[in-house]
């Protein structure tokens, strides 16, 4: 398989895990995937969730000082965190997005597992993250970040299907996004979209200065049974979309129901 990009995981950041650990999982149905014991030394924990062949991660510090927790401190909890995506190679995209001056913050490398953490400021919106799991060019193939068995806790009538960032300067900031991960620069009448993946990239119009990863889209076998529990669990659900963990949760019923 050759060149690719595939917006593969979301990251939300929270101040502690739970209840939104244990509410995503009884919301999605499908339970925790993983949790990665090696985030303590970064001060933080985890859990993973597939979303069909797609992730939701939620990570919260446990100690202070750590970068999420002044990320939520200076966003004020509103904001995904962090957009991961999928490729072929991230060294090559990594060095194609410092060429445009947006530089490194983090480089993982774990047990062949590659990958580059961009510069939250100059991604705009949220911090955007190359990643490369040997033998991981196939879907249903080894996925690093989500363990050995992650296959075994998803649901395939799930997907993944997309995120929506928010700004002043929404074309602007999809120009940018385009930029950086080396896709075509969006239409400029209609709402600014990229496609990475099977997963769509929107941004639409806000009247705050701050921009934000603002929604993530979520397909389910049952989006009425999912948004039956949310709201029994006191999120505020309207036609199918809730807030939780920094951003509205958006779910999409599975093609053929």
């Amino acid at each position: 398989m050759g060149d690719y990009l595939r917006l593969r995981q979301v990251c939300l950041a929270a101040p502690r895990l739970e209840p939104l650990a244990e509410d995503l999982e009884a919301i999605l149905g499908v339970p925790v995937c993983h949790r990665d014991e090696n985030l303590a030394k970064y001060g933080l924990e985890n859990v993973l969730f597939a979303v069909g062949t797609g992730f939701l991660e939620i990570v919260a510090p446990i100690q202070s000082g750590t970068a999420v927790e002044r990320f939520i401190q200076r966003s004020g909890g509103r904001g995904g965190y962090m957009a991961i995506f999928d490729c072929a190679d991230p060294e090559a995209r990594a060095l194609h997005a410092e060429s445009l001056g947006v530089r490194r913050a983090n480089v993982i490398q774990q047990n062949g597992y590659h990958s580059v953490q961009l510069h939250p400021r100059d991604c705009r919106a949220a911090m955007i993250e190359f990643g490369h799991t040997p033998g991981g060019e196939r879907l249903d193939g080894p996925y690093w970040p989500a363990g050995a068995d992650w296959m075994a806790n998803a649901n395939p009538e799930q997907a993944l299907m997309g995120i929506e960032l928010e700004s002043p300067d929404p074309h602007g900031l999809m120009r940018h996004w385009a930029s950086i991960l080396q896709l075509p620069a969006p239409a400029q009448d209609g709402a600014p979209c990229l496609v990475a993946g099977a997963a769509r990239i929107a941004a639409r119009q806000s009247g705050d200065p701050r921009e934000r990863l603002a929604a993530v889209d979520v397909q389910v076998q049952d989006p009425a049974r999912a948004a039956h529990e949310a709201g029994t669990r006191s999120y505020s659900v309207a036609a199918g979309a809730f807030p939780f963990g920094g951003v509205m949760l958006r779910l999409t019923e599975s093609p053929g129901r």
